[in-house]
């Protein structure tokens, strides 16, 4: 693939993230800030201490989590369109589309539903702020860690399948990735720090919320960008020889 092909899915990438994060956005709106202003409601109950806001908490909730939304959508579209390139052609015969639906869903996988089954999102009330730069270590290394593990396995598979054959091989890979993972959870530390009479459905409707967000963001990115790449990469004039053949045969017919 030339330079210009990976530039222009690259751009084609960042723009099916924005579009992306546009959908994420509205469903975190819908869903997630409900759930927060719930948490910060029992934060403010349950405690004395009440700093002034730097930010109001109306601006947090619209153009502060547009913003936030937006510029992520637009960032990992732009690092999910590189890996696009990467994969094209090397992880089986598919095409486009079916590239871009495997990237998206891995990256949903390892990006955050594992790191999330290991440490998963508390609302704003949750969570000791001595401890925060600890939590964000784990979190970031559990990420570093899942990904290092899909693309282990990835290469895995692809060594095996000579031997093994596709099927076999992507089972055995993917049994190897999770018992790695596995590995990880049991030696990371846990953290438990919700506090025992917090809402248990407010938690649970928290945590939804935010995953909602991802397979929205993830999804609505891999259905655009597919269509984008593919649009790219698949000439329009490789309809033209079946329809001009046809057409020479019924010219023939006729005559």
């Amino acid at each position: 693939m030339n330079s210009i092909s990976v530039r222009a899915l690259l751009v084609r990438g960042m723009l099916a993230g924005l579009a992306a994060g546009v959908l994420a956005l509205v469903v975190a709106y819908l869903l997630g800030e409900p759930r927060v202003d719930s948490a910060i409601a029992y934060e403010g109950a349950h405690t004395h201490e009440h700093g002034e806001e730097m930010v109001s908490r109306s601006l947090q909730s619209t153009a502060g989590l547009a913003t936030g939304v937006l510029l992520f959508g637009i960032a990992v579209g732009g690092i999910a369109a590189l890996a696009f390139c990467f994969a094209l052609g090397r992880i089986g015969r598919f095409g486009p589309r079916g590239t871009a639906a495997l990237v998206s869903v891995g990256a949903l996988l390892s990006v955050y539903v594992v790191p999330f089954l290991k440490y998963p999102a508390n609302p704003p009330s949750v969570g000791d702020a001595d401890t925060i730069g600890k939590r964000t270590t784990l979190y970031f290394l559990m990420i570093a860690l899942s990904v290092l593990l899909t693309v282990g396995a990835i290469v895995l598979g692809k060594r095996l399948a000579p031997r093994l054959g596709n099927w076999n091989a992507t089972v055995a890979a993917g049994a190897a990735f999770l018992v790695a993972i596995g590995i990880a959870y049991a030696f990371l530390p846990a953290i438990n720090e919700v506090p025992k009479d917090f809402p248990a459905t407010l938690l649970w409707q928290f945590r939804l919320s935010a995953l909602a967000i991802q397979l929205t963001l993830w999804t609505g990115f891999g259905l655009l960008f597919g269509h984008l790449a593919e649009r790219l990469l698949v000439p329009k004039a490789a309809a033209a020889p079946r329809g001009s053949q046809s057409v020479g045969r019924t010219a023939a017919s006729v005559n």
